[in-house]
């Protein structure tokens, strides 16, 4: 499985840490980020619960020694924070000889800078400048000319909560093709008023602390995070001797056409992505040692996502977890953060924790593991399924020693 796409770089800022070290301590002891609402102006402070990162925007501004005019939104400041980290762990060094791309995701794009200014504009010159980095793929423009590799490739995904791990395959594939050597991947997304709203529009924020894959699941808990990976082709990392965390071995996307915004009762596209993403690692259900469950703690994707696992792997289902009460639903960001979370626990041997879970769902047997556990790991999958039936599978396969 050492043939492919190798990871040679994380770089990570969520509810649970500012970097990829700090995320796995918060993992492995059990300690969420969700929590009230801080730093957001909404009328549903007291009601819900919500992943929030502890840096402001000031903070941000000052930490990337931003000018005093920029118009980077909190999506272009949290995405280059955590795109940087990736970039100097992979220790890369600019070269105009290797193709390099950058595909980010973003649900919100910067509309966290423009809904707060709605109602100036017409009358305020200084926040006008906010409507040209209103669009989704401003954000990732920002973070290549930030990194020096806007010379490349450069574009953006928008697939609701698959998005991220969308940006991961299509990064995969344009190396596997022989289109790129490396690329940049990953997602971010903020809290804003516009998906807080949104989803409790819907009626599916928690006003507790999520319970994935609980029979008394009430909902989910919103999160802002930004999460990275470098990916590069294995003839560049045998050219520069670079170090791997792990390669991306398998993906898989369909969309099950089901609802705009529910899961297909049975699982279809879940079911679908998950062996489509095994036929390309050439793997066996039996293969896979943890996953990575998307777990939003909803009544209908729960139940979706654990048939689909019962269709896909029978009475054999391997140890999963849900990471999204650490960090809350990150959305676009989704599969940048279990990505990383994914890696780290073929890094360290380790499955992390489902946190709050009580009591098995009534439609079958499933438990989802609730201790952070040690166990040889060679393969994880890590689900991302989205709104408008968008549903991905990516695995996270073991770097061996040559």
């Amino acid at each position: 499985m050492n043939q492919g796409v190798a990871i040679t770089g994380m770089g990570i800022i969520s509810a649970i840490g500012n970097d990829v070290a700090s995320n796995y301590r918060s993992l492995l002891s059990g300690t969420t980020g969700v929590q009230r609402v801080s730093k957001i102006d909404t009328i549903h402070r007291d009601a819900i619960w919500v992943g929030e990162i502890e840096h402001s925007n000031a903070q941000l501004e000052a930490a990337l020694k931003l000018p005093k005019d920029h118009n980077y939104t909190r999506t272009a400041m949290l995405g280059l924070w955590a795109a940087k980290e990736a970039v100097a762990d992979a220790k890369i060094t600019s070269d105009a000889m290797v193709r390099t791309g950058i595909i980010s995701a973003t649900t919100v794009g910067g509309m966290d800078m423009t809904e707060r200014y709605f109602y100036e504009y017409l009358h305020s010159e200084a926040c006008r400048k906010y409507i040209e980095s209103h669009h989704a793929g401003d954000h990732s423009q920002k973070i290549a000319t930030a990194l020096g590799i806007n010379h490349g490739l450069v574009t953006t995904i928008s697939t609701a909560c698959s998005s991220a791990a969308n940006s991961v395959m299509l990064g995969a594939r344009l190396i596997k093709t022989g289109r790129l050597d490396r690329v940049i991947v990953g997602g971010v997304d903020p809290l804003s008023k516009f998906t807080i709203n949104g989803f409790n529009a819907l009626m599916i924020l928690s006003d507790a602390h999520n319970t994935p894959f609980d029979q008394h699941r009430k909902g989910l808990n919103l999160g802002e995070a930004a999460a990275y990976l470098v990916l590069e082709s294995d003839t560049l990392v045998k050219q520069e001797a670079k170090k791997v965390y792990a390669y991306v071995s398998g993906y898989g996307n369909a969309n099950d056409a089901f609802h705009q915004t529910a899961s297909s009762d049975h699982g279809d596209g879940a079911t679908l992505s998950m062996q489509k993403a095994l036929e390309v690692a050439g793997l066996s259900p039996r293969d896979i040692h943890y996953i990575n469950a998307h777990g939003t703690a909803t009544r209908n994707n729960d139940l979706s996502e654990g048939r689909a696992l019962i269709r896909v792997f029978g009475d054999a289902v391997p140890p999963f977890s849900s990471t999204k009460p650490f960090t809350g639903h990150t959305l676009a960001a989704a599969g940048g953060v279990e990505a990383v979370f994914s890696v780290l626990a073929l890094q360290h041997n380790t499955i992390f924790p489902n946190l709050n879970f009580e009591s098995p769902m009534e439609e079958f047997k499933l438990r989802p593991e609730t201790q952070a556990t040690e166990r040889e790991l060679t393969h994880v999958l890590s689900n991302s399924l989205g709104f408008g039936g968008n549903c991905s599978t990516v695995i996270y396969s073991k770097a061996t020693p040559s």
